[in-house]
């Protein structure tokens, strides 16, 4: 089958607007269950003040359409399911599975990341073994720490899926290196996104820039070792995204799948750290502008996440555009509405739970658009509390309870549930186009399910 070229996944530039502690980083568990049924929509005094428009986009790529019917996250709200149903149920799967006719093996997700891991762990442990110099050490096995201690392998399982989507089968070497090659990148993610949030831990170790401190050789004070942490860090993230073209590399891929894949993953590279500087931008820069928020959501969580690593797989199976299409059309709403999901818990979740101490994202300040609805329906004086306290480092329990009860009061909380469950219906509704292989639909229904209602 012909592989199709990657240009016409190339990314769309939309408008982009964007304006001292250490502490715990877990990682993000996106197949826990968040079992609160969506709450009545409230009442509110006034009209809302929030722009309805889509985000204008530059005209069509050729070969390469829009998911039909995505809002991208400034869409229209939905309609609540009716009292007593559960609209995140398997009945969605049931609904839209074609059941005649003979239906082919399920995924095992479980060997995939199996795979990927062995893939990872023995091309460490090579790397170990050839180091140019003694002294770098450290660099590789704080590394293979990283990789070893957890995380869902989210990315490259999407990977595979998306490879399965085009209507391929097995887990050849091809696949395998691209989704090792694109969790090798995730830890390079980490690792700076670590220092950029001064985090402390990351999936129960010292994040890197805490643990490589201790190697600074020579006498030092706290801040010089800090620095040295710092540095050391920046360049253990360097080495993993060249040994992420690495691992691609050694998955010998033709000349027609490099030409397919690379440019996107590429794509994929820029799109993530290009969200999180405009994330970095906006960071503790109060404002009501819904926008920012949502376009950080849409590179640094739904393309990111889960449209690209998609697109990747499929890519490398030969997928035609109305596949590809597909994969927009679940990938976009889902990842917005699992960022969405996560800014709640951020704020509200139970930190026995999640694992996250719940005053973190309000220290920060980060723009969300939670906050951002809060702002524009607040009244003058919610505002002026909402601006004292968001962003404070030395926020306590007592100020967060404030800004809980104005996101609560004023609706933002309730909105951003609609929004949810609006990016749920949609990523629904991308299925019922019957174009992907029955098992990929099944498991992509399932992580409908677990992406919107986890709660860690």
């Amino acid at each position: 089958m012909p592989h199709p070229p990657a240009q016409h996944l190339l990314p769309r530039p939309g408008r982009q607007r964007a304006g001292a502690l250490h502490r715990p980083r877990p990682d993000r568990r996106s197949d826990a269950l968040l079992g609160t049924a969506l709450p009545q929509r409230p009442e509110h005094g006034r009209r809302d003040t929030l722009p309805r428009r889509i985000p204008p986009q530059p005209p069509q790529l050729p070969g390469h359409r829009r998911g039909e019917g995505q809002n991208h996250g400034t869409g229209h709200l939905v309609t609540p399911p009716p009292s007593g149903t559960d609209s995140g149920s398997a009945a969605d799967a049931q609904t839209h599975l074609p059941q005649a006719g003979p239906q082919p093996e399920p995924l095992d997700l479980a060997d995939i990341r199996r795979k990927v891991e062995d893939i990872l762990q023995s091309f460490l442990d090579e790397r170990l073994r050839d180091l140019p110099h003694h002294q770098a050490r450290p660099l590789v096995e704080h590394l293979r720490t990283l990789i070893a201690a957890g995380g869902k392998r989210t990315r490259p399982v999407l990977c595979a899926i998306g490879w399965h989507a085009a209507g391929r089968s097995g887990t050849p070497p091809q696949l395998l290196h691209l989704a090792a090659a694109i969790e090798m990148f995730h830890a390079a993610a980490m690792i700076h996104d670590d220092i950029i949030d001064r985090s402390a831990t990351r999936r129960g170790h010292p994040s890197a820039h805490q643990a490589l401190r201790a190697h600074c050789t020579t006498p030092a004070d706290s801040d010089t070792r800090s620095w040295f942490g710092a540095s050391a860090a920046l360049v253990l993230g360097d080495l993993a995204l060249s040994w992420s073209d690495q691992l691609l590399y050694r998955g010998r891929l033709d000349t027609a799948q490099l030409r397919a894949v690379h440019p996107l993953l590429d794509t994929l590279r820029s799109e993530a750290l290009i969200g999180c500087y405009i994330e970095l931008l906006a960071t503790g820069h109060l404002d009501d502008d819904v926008e920012t928020p949502m376009e950080i959501n849409r590179l640094k969580s739904a393309k990111y996440t889960i449209e690209r690593p998609l697109h990747l797989g499929a890519v490398l199976g030969g997928a035609d555009t109305a596949v590809l299409d597909t994969c927009t059309a679940y990938g976009i709403p889902l990842g917005e509405a699992f960022q969405l999901r996560d800014d709640i818990l951020g704020v509200f979740g139970d930190t026995s739970v999640t694992g996250k101490p719940a005053l973190d994202d309000l220290r920060e300040g980060k723009p969300t658009l939670l906050l951002a609805i809060a702002l524009s329906r607040a009244d003058p004086g919610q505002r002026e509390l909402l601006r004292r306290l968001v962003g404070d480092p030395g926020l306590d329990e007592e100020g967060a309870a404030q800004v809980r009860e104005i996101l609560t009061t004023t609706g933002a909380r309730q909105e951003v549930e609609y929004r949810i469950e609006a990016g749920r219906r949609e990523a629904v509704a991308a299925l019922t186009k019957r174009n992907l292989p029955a098992p990929v639909i099944a498991v992509l229904h399932r992580m409908i399910h677990a992406v919107t209602r986890h709660n860690a």
